[in-house]
């Protein structure tokens, strides 16, 4: 049950680094750009994942999983300056956007197995 600090520093940064903007713009279509600001999106994602981790080596399973939700809702309220059920709007919107934004460049072949897509597959998409 150690933690791996060097991991769990590398997944806030990178976690930080692809989610924030993602936060961001849908806290700025539900919260409005007066609340939403690029760096509360920021602490939002470094804060949720840290506390991620740490709730993950030592609860795991539903609980841990629910735990980490309730401390990101918490966070996304906090900096967002929003009630329960605009910061459960947020997350929703967040996950939409990033679903979205991962389906986008899995057709354009970039991701994980992009390189082994064929181009003529995603020629017929941009046709």
């Amino acid at each position: 049950m150690a933690i791996d600090v060097v991991a769990t520093l590398i997944g806030v940064v990178v976690g930080t680094i692809i989610m924030s903007p993602v936060l961001w713009i849908a806290g700025r279509l539900l919260v409005g750009s007066a609340k939403a600001k690029f760096t509360d999106a920021v602490v939002i994602v470094a804060l949720g994942s840290l506390a991620g981790a740490i709730v993950n080596a030592f609860i795991t399973g539903w609980i841990g999983t629910l735990i980490q939700i309730i401390v990101l809702l918490v966070l996304i309220q906090k900096y967002y300056e929003c009630g329960w059920g605009k910061s459960i709007l947020v997350a929703i919107v967040t996950v939409v956007i990033f679903i979205i934004i991962v389906f986008i460049l899995g057709i354009v072949g970039v991701g994980l197995f992009g390189n082994m897509i064929p181009t003529t597959y995603v020629s017929l998409f941009l046709v």
